[in-house]
């Protein structure tokens, strides 16, 4: 396969991905931001080296404050409640 070819098909698979990252950041932010804690706990669980422990706080969702208050369970971080 032609290397420009490839390169190609990397940029396009990047462009797919980051697009799919907005839709789903968009369209469902409490089902992500779950997903996002249940693929975070494992790593981030005692007796876990360094790095899983940085990754697992790097996709780890940040608290969100609404109102002055920690968000609840369902929330997206929208804001949309206040």
């Amino acid at each position: 396969m032609d290397a420009s070819l490839a390169l190609q098909y990397a940029v396009i698979a990047i462009l797919v991905v980051a697009s799919a990252w907005v839709v789903l950041k968009k369209q469902f932010p409490g089902p992500l931001r779950k997903a996002r804690i249940a693929l975070a706990l494992p790593l981030l669980r005692e007796g876990r080296s360094n790095w899983q422990h940085a990754l697992g706080r790097w996709i780890a969702p940040a608290g969100s404050l609404v109102n002055g208050r920690i968000a609840g369970k369902d929330c997206g971080g929208c804001d949309g409640c206040g």
